[in-house]
């Protein structure tokens, strides 16, 4: 870490912030230029429910006036931003009085346990197929039916995961087609209630798991290939090392590093995939959440998501750049 000068961090955090200021302003903006009013659509809803709301011109005026939303737009521009950097997202349009906050944390762990899951198994099985392809000790067998993986590359999640639905849940009914968990569990550190969470969670994670790895394997053999070629590739086995030696620690170990980077940029990526796999799911995660508040027009609901995306991401590939030297000692940055 020692190459790594003040220069090149202040660099990297002058970056990270300008990415979330970008991304903040983008979210603010995109809700709005959508046609519709989101406290007008919440009155229309329960007038669909009710069948009739009294004085409903009043009721829209004086939630505008509570959300702030009767504001000019630059104040109401300010406002966001401030309240950001404090990560108080408000209350919800669409679910008041629920804070944004609240919901957010309440469907966190949801997607984290699901998509932490699927990100590692589809980065691992998914590099490790991308290596073997590459790697001239693969067994012919394994060269032919490895490259047959890629092709549910192509297929979105959402309709692998109808297919899944349709062939585990409804026709081997194997497995249970929506939901977190069972009926009538109690919630906790339990063998039966996380024994239920695992179980609901193996249909959605593999939609995931299957769509996503092609795509870490592709990058991979590419990389292979490109280091097969490398000096100390040629050493190595001139030294009459092990051939799983050679593989694992001089050819996967160097080549790994671009797919951890890519790991990052694509995190922000797989909740977006993973919001119509959790939405067809009924998976009370974030981007289930997320579909929730678009269709709703849930303003703060949406940027309050968004936001914690654009922030985890960010911080993500900021990270890795400060790190990158402990990664792989070639690297460093005395010249920024």
């Amino acid at each position: 870490m020692g190459g790594i000068t003040w220069g090149y961090v202040l660099r990297r955090v002058g970056m990270w912030l300008l990415t979330i200021l970008i991304g903040t302003t983008l979210i603010f903006m995109i809700p709005r230029l959508a046609p519709g009013d989101p406290v007008a659509a919440m009155i229309g809803r329960m007038q669909a429910q009710a069948g009739f709301v009294e004085n409903s011109a009043q009721i829209i005026e004086a939630w505008r006036a509570r959300f702030g939303l009767d504001q000019p737009l630059y104040v109401q521009y300010f406002n966001y931003l401030f309240n950001s950097l404090r990560f108080d997202f408000g209350y919800s349009l669409a679910s008041f009085p629920g804070r944004v906050n609240e919901m957010v944390l309440n469907a966190l762990p949801w997607t984290i346990g699901l998509l932490s899951l699927a990100t590692v198994l589809s980065f691992i099985i998914g590099n490790t197929i991308g290596a073997l392809m590459a790697w001239d000790r693969t067994p012919g067998i394994l060269r032919t039916l490895l490259p047959t993986t890629l092709t549910f590359t192509s297929i979105p999640f959402f309709m692998l995961g109808i297919l899944l639905i349709y062939v585990f849940a409804f026709g081997l009914r194997w497995l249970p087609p929506s939901g977190a968990y069972g009926r009538g569990l109690t919630q906790g550190f339990n063998l039966a209630f996380m024994s239920s969470v695992a179980y609901h969670a193996i249909l959605p994670a593999m939609a995931i798991v299957v769509t996503s790895m092609g795509l870490w394997a592709i990058g991979m053999r590419g990389m292979m290939i490109t280091t097969a070629g490398e000096d100390y590739m040629i050493l190595a086995q001139a030294k009459g090392l092990k051939p799983s030696r050679i593989f694992w620690l001089y050819g996967v170990r160097n080549s790994i590093l671009p797919q951890v980077t890519a790991l990052a940029l694509t995190l922000g990526a797989i909740v977006g995939g993973s919001l119509l796999v959790e939405y067809i799911f009924a998976y009370p995660g974030v981007g289930y959440l997320l579909y929730q508040g678009i269709v709703t027009s849930d303003y703060t609901l949406i940027q309050g998501i968004v936001f914690m995306l654009i922030f985890v991401t960010a911080t993500a590939v900021l990270v890795l750049d400060l790190i990158y030297p402990l990664i792989d000692p070639r690297i460093t940055f005395e010249r920024g």
